[in-house]
């Protein structure tokens, strides 16, 4: 496998001209992140993902997670890794202050997950697992849960989770039934025994963190059926005393693993609680309001989601040109020269490198303009709040779909060679597929956008972001033809197609807005590095972003036909006709 090379320059670009890092940096609240540091972080990340994350990555991959005695054992080399991990404090770069945490815009926490996960995807879901923990307790714990759970969690000397999904409630959380009831007297009176089965738990168990503390979603008795009877409890693997010391194990286990497609380094646990009827919880907000309390961390999970198809692409990017450059094969077509020639000199070979990284850099600047917004809106900016909920959906499920698009090209680029696991390009596939289904199936962020994000400011807050890249992006005729395509397809939306018709549109219209956006985040880049800024991104930019607007753009464009075409075909047959 290629050794993995952070994309730094590309990356502080991104964070500059997307996200707006000195803007950021004038705010009283993110005034530490200076130029000089911004860049110290992003080089340093780069290289102890280099370092110490990506040698992990083939072995990860090779042997995975195993469960022994009950406990989630990773390969030789992953307690160190993470351990220096902790010790640089790379977990704690947007954290809150309070808690141990460096208090720095989410920008960078983006790019520290970026750099890990291009370096290892399966190995980086642990810190970014914890990344959500943190989130529903910084929002939603008590100040006592706050002060006995964050600074560990924040340092990653403790590791967090999300248990949601159950055998009977995946997509619809609200089928589940796992259960919580109130403890009366006794050594946990006033917490709750928790008792019920979660799959697909993301390092439910390891031991690589010396506690674990599970976010578990369960049902107070008599609480209302579906998502309004939800409530949400933290269940530490081990409790937890008075003085922070770690006290007996919880009565919770790791039934098994999951056999996966891919991130097999990634323990993906089936969890259950209350065996022995001893899983003791804290309620954590209010009764039967743990799906909003979920959610609060959900917007910023299904941007690090996102994130990971801008890792992957990367790292897939990476290897199909090291392996194009070194692989002849043929004479260049109608060259008199008959000499075999490097692959990457053929026409489309050429297509295909040139649109990996196209799309790697159109999802990565669109990932760090929603992270600037992100950012805005945690200073109170509503506007900047409002177009960070419309990109969202748009970063997670194009982010993702550009994954497996980038890693099935270099699977491509390397042919025969790449469908055999030796070369490691079919690891970045695998890896890649399972990101268009969690935290959200890429159906349901586009259903998101087409029915609560449409309605943001009473469906003006994303006509207005397609007008603004109409009117910005005025002498790119593709890009500004898209982004009005995007607006008439919105207030068609809007105005005249029913909820069927709009579902049965939102994954197109969705594609066509993330493209409409990246694109339009494209042509700054491009007029920054024009101007004088990342000079040794002089040669390739231009090239990239011209590649961007002249194939991708036009390719979204023609989407509009199926972004408007309704639901009626889709219902034509009857279940039964078209089972068969």
């Amino acid at each position: 496998m290629t050794p993995f090379t952070p994309p730094t320059a590309d990356q502080l670009l991104a964070i500059r001209i997307n996200a707006g890092i000195d803007e950021l940096a004038q705010t009283e609240r993110f005034a530490h992140a200076e130029p000089d540091l911004v860049e110290a972080i992003v080089e340093g990340v780069g290289q102890f993902a280099a370092g110490e994350f990506a040698p992990l990555n083939r072995i990860g991959d090779l042997e995975g997670a195993k469960l022994e005695n009950g406990v989630v054992r990773l390969p030789e080399g992953f307690a160190a890794a993470y351990r220096a991990y902790v010790e640089q404090g790379w977990n704690a770069i947007a954290s809150p202050v309070a808690h141990g945490g460096q208090g720095l815009p989410f920008t960078l926490a983006c790019n520290v997950l970026e750099n890990l996960g291009a370096a290892n995807m399966a190995f980086t879901l642990l810190p970014m697992l914890s990344v959500g923990a943190i989130e529903a307790l910084e929002h939603h714990g008590s100040p006592a849960q706050q002060a006995m759970y964050l600074p560990k969690l924040v340092s990653g000397e403790w590791s967090g989770t999300m248990n949601l999904t159950e055998p009977a409630a995946g997509s619809d959380v609200g089928a589940l039934r796992s259960t919580a009831e109130l403890i009366e007297d006794g050594e946990h009176a006033g917490k709750y025994r928790i008792t019920g089965q979660k799959i697909y738990i993301t390092w439910g168990e390891h031991d690589l963190a010396s506690n674990i503390i599970h976010l578990v979603l369960a049902r107070l008795p008599g609480a209302p059926e579906g998502s309004r009877g939800i409530s949400l409890f933290v269940v530490p693997k081990y409790h937890v005393n008075a003085d922070g010391s770690l006290g007996p194990k919880n009565d919770l286990r790791c039934v098994s693993l999951e056999h996966k497609l891919g991130i097999n380094a990634s323990p993906t646990c089936v969890m259950s609680y209350g065996d022995n009827g001893e899983c003791i919880g804290e309620l954590v907000g209010a009764p039967n309001k743990g799906l909003a309390a979920m959610f609060t961390m959900m917007n910023n999970a299904r941007i690090n989601v996102g994130n990971q198809g801008a890792q992957i692409a990367e790292r897939a990017t990476q290897q199909a040109l090291a392996y194009a450059r070194d692989r002849v094969q043929s004479a260049r077509a109608g060259s008199p020269d008959k000499t075999p020639v490097a692959i990457i000199e053929h026409p489309d070979v050429r297509r295909m490198i040139l649109r990996m990284k196209a799309l790697t850099e159109g999802v990565r600047a669109l990932l760090y303009y929603c992270a600037g917004q992100v950012d805005r809106g945690n200073l109170g900016d509503e506007a900047a709040k409002a177009r960070g909920e419309i990109v969202v959906p748009l970063i997670k499920a194009w982010g993702t779909d550009v994954g497996v698009e980038v890693s099935g090209l270099g699977i491509q680029i390397h042919g025969g060679m790449g469908f055999v696991e030796e070369t490691g390009a079919a690891q970045h596939w695998r890896d890649s597929r399972i990101a268009p289904i969690y935290e959200g199936t890429n159906g349901i962020q586009a259903a998101d956008l087409v029915t609560r994000k449409l309605g943001l400011d009473g469906g003006e807050a994303i006509v207005a972001l397609f007008d603004t890249i109409a009117r910005e992006a005025a002498e790119e005729p593709a890009l500004c033809a898209l982004a009005r395509d995007c607006a008439r397809v919105a207030l068609w939306m809007q105005d005249e197609a029913s909820l069927d018709d709009r579902l049965a549109g939102s994954v197109p219209f969705c594609t066509m807005a993330a493209v409409a956006v990246a694109g339009w985040q494209l042509t700054k880049q491009a007029a920054a590095v024009a101007a004088g800024a990342a000079p040794e991104l002089a040669a390739t930019k231009p090239v990239t972003v011209r590649f961007f607007l002249d194939r991708i753009v036009p390719e979204a464009a023609g989407l509009e036909a199926s972004a408007t075409a309704g639901a009626d075909l889709l219902y034509a047959l009857p279940a039964e006709a078209l089972v068969g």
